[in-house]
Parts: structure tokens; C-alpha cells; sequence
């Protein structure tokens, strides 16, 4: 389809997520995600792998997720929602 944009999670991504906890206390109080929340979130990435610079797994989070050049204000909001629904999915 013209103009359409995809990006792969996988599971690993995800458990990277919760393992660092990346969405704690990203959002605002009204809840909406733009660019400011993509530049937080990717600040805090990049605090963490300097830090953690042998973690494998945080590297591929940034490079395949968090960095990827579809990465926009509304892929950050779809990757939460999938975020939401594997932490559901993974509870029942």
C-alpha cells in the first residue's frame, strides 16, 4: 500500500520495555502522546545505554523500536497500546 509504514516488534522488544520499565511515568496527565513524549522517551533510552552498554537487548530495542526512522509521535502510541495488550495477554 502507498504511503504505509511498518515497523517489527518483537517479543524481546517488549520484555526489553518491561524489564526497564520505559513507560513508567512517561505520559502526562492527559494522556496524549506527541513528539515531546517520543523525545523523552528516547533521551531515556539513550541515558540507559550509556549506562548499560553491554546489554544486547536495550541495543536492539533502540535500534529496531525506539530509533527507527518510522518511529513518530503515532507509532509511539500504537507501540503502547501493543505494549498494554502483551502485558494483558501475558497476565491471564
Amino acid at each position: 500500500m502507498k504511503g504505509s509504514r511498518t515497523m517489527a516488534v518483537s517479543e524481546e522488544n517488549l520484555q526489553t520495555l518491561e524489564k526497564y520499565n520505559l513507560f513508567a511515568d512517561l505520559l502526562d496527565s492527559n494522556g496524549i502522546v506527541d513528539d515531546g513524549i517520543l523525545e523523552r522517551l528516547q533521551l531515556n533510552v539513550r541515558s540507559l545505554m550509556q549506562s548499560a552498554s553491554d546489554d544486547v537487548d536495550l541495543i536492539s530495542l533502540a535500534q529496531d523500536v525506539i530509533f527507527h526512522p518510522n518511529m513518530k509521535a503515532l507509532a509511539l502510541h500504537q507501540l503502547i497500546l501493543l505494549y498494554i495488550d502483551w502485558q494483558d495477554g501475558k497476565n491471564e
